[in-house]
């Protein structure tokens, strides 16, 4: 509040004022979590679909309901992690696959629109993804939710050579030695 006053106060223009109180719109602020879905499948198209469950509300099939959705609400709005990070996602996939945190029927998506509860149909799902197919999966997603990071891992150049000498090595000397 305060900066706003002073740059108000200052005479500043008002396309300065526009630039520093206005949002503009960006390329990521357009996609929303409910359209990400779509494109996760475009560019997985082998992942699967988990989308046979029908809807409480019309007694169809609720095709839009995937997998791959409703990953996406738990992820983010069942347990609030960030979907621009790919230890985040290796987590939420980590919940899927029983290693991490424990997965309660209550809050799953889907659970309050669908007939039956497709928590337990989706972490089989899971379950079958080959490791490669998992890592491609969280790749796809941190792609989608920040396109401006390159988070692709760099792949080194050479490959370390791994140490020969069988004479025993004095210990390196660091720590609070470097401090000085």
């Amino acid at each position: 509040m305060i900066v706003g006053v002073i740059v108000l106060g200052s005479g500043a223009s008002k396309s300065i004022y526009t630039t520093l109180f206005s949002i503009q719109p960006a390329d990521a602020q357009r996609i929303t979590p409910s359209d990400v879905w779509q494109l996760v499948y475009q560019q997985l198209p082998s992942l699967p679909r988990e989308n046979k469950y029908i809807s409480k509300e019309d007694g169809q099939v609720a095709e839009n309901n995937t997998l791959v959705s409703r990953l996406i609400r738990y992820h983010i709005y069942t347990k609030g992690r960030a979907p621009i990070y790919r230890l985040d996602w290796k987590l939420t996939l980590a919940d899927y696959l029983g290693a991490n945190e424990i997965m309660y029927d209550t809050p799953y998506p889907g659970n309050d629109t669908l007939r039956e509860n497709p928590m337990e149909g989706d972490r089989k799902a899971v379950t079958r993804l080959t490791r490669s197919q998992r890592n491609a999966l969280v790749q796809v997603l941190v792609n989608i939710f920040n396109p401006t990071q390159n988070t692709q891992s760099p792949t080194p150049n050479t490959t370390p050579s791994p140490n020969t000498s069988t004479t025993p090595q004095p210990p390196q000397r660091g720590g609070a030695e470097l401090l000085k």
